[in-house]
């Protein structure tokens, strides 16, 4: 019976193999930005709206920021319920966030867009 001691630093299978359509299926990139623009009927069209319009941040952003405008001037006919006010303040929180964050990222950008509001 030998008792002998091993050492290993490496494991014992130093190989792997690579199928480059799996990585798909797990969520991996080929590239160094993959943008999933989702299934569309019309991905030209969608394109050009990038390009030409602005990305779904910039188009976001700006939804955001008219929602704002309304919210603060709005006046319902009928109380809003709990559970429609609790999504009015949620939303609010969100765009409050995202302006915190820009403000961060975007230091100029924000001084100028308070003064285009």
């Amino acid at each position: 019976m030998s008792n002998t001691f091993q050492l290993s630093l490496a494991p014992h299978k130093l190989w792997q193999a690579i199928n480059p359509w799996s990585f798909y299926q797990q969520g991996a990139q080929f590239g160094f930005i993959n943008i999933d623009l989702g299934q569309t009927n019309h991905p030209d069209v969608e394109q050009k709206i990038l390009d030409e319009v602005g990305s779904y941040g910039r188009q976001l952003g700006r939804i955001g920021d008219a929602l704002e405008v309304l919210l603060k001037h709005v006046q319902f006919k009928d109380a809003p319920s709990p559970e429609e006010m609790d999504a009015l303040a949620i939303l609010q929180g969100q765009l409050a966030e995202v302006r915190k964050v820009k403000e961060r990222a975007l230091p100029q950008a924000a001084k100028h867009s308070k003064t285009d509001a």
